[in-house]
């Protein structure tokens, strides 16, 4: 295998398209910067819900394959070479919004064995050894089961990794501090009516907004909001993008952060907020 670059960082998303919204700005920073950057995706996401009239034909397997195109794309735009799924392309398929039947399916990852998908994380964990991870807190940012999935099988894989030789230094979750977010949406409250969307989203639309006290982390990535909304308009069938604000399937816009936010579960808490992901494991910016 070929050496891998000092600094290496991985993240553990759900969905295509959730790496983008959540982590673009941060995955086009460190990528720019010669960071190794992983991205393992948990499922292709086949049950998630068309935007585009011209593609509403796609559901299921053929969604699935055309939204691996998008990410395809998102990674591109990102500068992004190394992004996975988990247990390879079908392994775990999308789970559907809470309390749906498709809930239920046998092969949805909300079923999965967490075990088994951890091992599978782990493997790639051994391979990379990365000092940071990066996924949702444990209601996986607003509830989604795939969400929530991800953040068990990435913890969990924390442990085995961390038993059979690798413990990565710090793990981090995504968060928006409140104040951060309630200024956006007063900013997106004046701008909507030169948006192309009719209605604005609320604070409880955002995944994993806190309290400021408990974020612990800002990732500036302004120089690369370019190619963090690039990366969110490869993902066409999920988002429409209008800087600086975006919407999903609801069409209801909300703001498109290019500053993002963490908070270290895993890891030495600084005594004040951090500027950089790698900070305090010898490989800092």
């Amino acid at each position: 295998m070929t050496e891998l670059p000092s600094r290496r960082l991985l993240l553990v998303h759900a969905h295509p398209d959730d790496e983008s919204i959540n982590n673009g700005a941060t995955m086009a920073r460190y990528a720019a910067e010669g960071a190794h950057v992983t991205l393992v995706t948990c499922t292709l996401g086949e049950r998630g819900e068309v935007i585009p009239r011209e593609l509403r034909h796609l559901s299921g397997a053929a969604l699935g394959g055309h939204r691996l195109g998008e990410l395809k794309d998102a990674m591109r735009a990102l500068g992004v070479t190394d992004f996975r799924l988990l247990g390879g392309a079908g392994r775990y398929c999308d789970s559907g919004m809470m309390g749906l039947p498709d809930n239920d399916d046998a092969g949805c990852f909300w079923q999965a064995d967490v075990d088994q998908a951890a091992g599978l994380l782990a493997e790639v964990i051994l391979e990379i050894r990365p000092q940071v991870l990066v996924t949702y807190d444990d209601d996986g940012g607003y509830g989604h089961p795939d969400h929530i999935q991800a953040h068990r099988v990435a913890m969990r894989a924390v442990e085995l990794a961390a038993a059979a030789g690798w413990d990565i230094p710090k793990v981090y979750w995504n968060r928006v501090p409140r104040s951060v977010a309630e200024e956006a949406f007063a900013r997106l409250d004046t701008d909507l009516a030169g948006l192309p969307f009719d209605k604005a989203g609320a604070l409880d639309d955002v995944p994993g907004v806190v309290d400021d006290a408990q974020v612990t982390t800002a990732v500036d990535g302004t120089a690369h909001a370019a190619a963090k909304a690039a990366a969110m308009r490869a993902h066409a069938t999920q988002i429409t993008v209008a800087e600086p604000y975006f919407a999903l399937s609801n069409e209801l816009a909300q703001p498109l952060f290019t500053t993002e936010y963490y908070e270290l579960v895993r890891g030495e808490r600084p005594a004040g907020r951090e500027s950089d992901l790698f900070a305090g494991t010898g490989e800092a910016s």
